[in-house]
């Protein structure tokens, strides 16, 4: 059964299942990673959650305000082994019943064309494409989304 806890950018858990997923993403973007990693500082996040499996840390994600109405989803990553196991819907459910707690109404997020499986999983997950935003504008690897979220 998973668990989820929510926490902050201070959780060790967190903050290692994030250098997994840096890690994972620098050998993705390559050359563009350097770019990417400077919009993905996790030193004030005040809303995260880790997933666990039998007290073993297997997944996180978080949101942070994107505007008055908003959050955006970052940080989002499961463990290789855990995948296609329904770990990572259950982290994004979390994180959008949250930003629905605290009055946001919808969620936005930015994941890159070198991720296929990140791309499939949020449209599954009713996001739908959206121009890209903010610092993703004019950036071809870019695939920014967005939903609505239920009131």
């Amino acid at each position: 059964m998973i668990n989820i806890k929510r926490t902050d950018s201070l959780d060790k858990d967190f903050q290692n299942l994030v250098k997994e997923l840096d890690n994972d993403l620098m050998i993705r973007d390559g050359e563009e990673h350097l770019f990417y990693n400077q919009f993905n500082k996790i030193d004030s996040i005040k809303n995260a959650v880790v997933a666990y499996e039998e007290g073993q840390a297997i997944g996180c994600g978080a949101i942070r305000e994107f505007s008055e109405g908003a959050m955006e989803v970052k940080r989002m990553y499961v463990l290789p082994s855990k995948r296609e196991q329904g770990v990572a819907a259950a982290i994004l459910k979390e994180l959008e019943t949250w930003a629905r707690e605290l009055n946001y109404k919808s969620c936005v997020l930015e994941t890159g064309k070198k991720q296929p499986e990140a791309i499939a999983f949020y449209k599954k997950n009713n996001y739908k494409v959206i121009p890209s935003f903010g610092q993703y504008l004019n950036v071809d690897n870019s695939v920014c989304f967005e939903k609505e979220l239920p009131g």
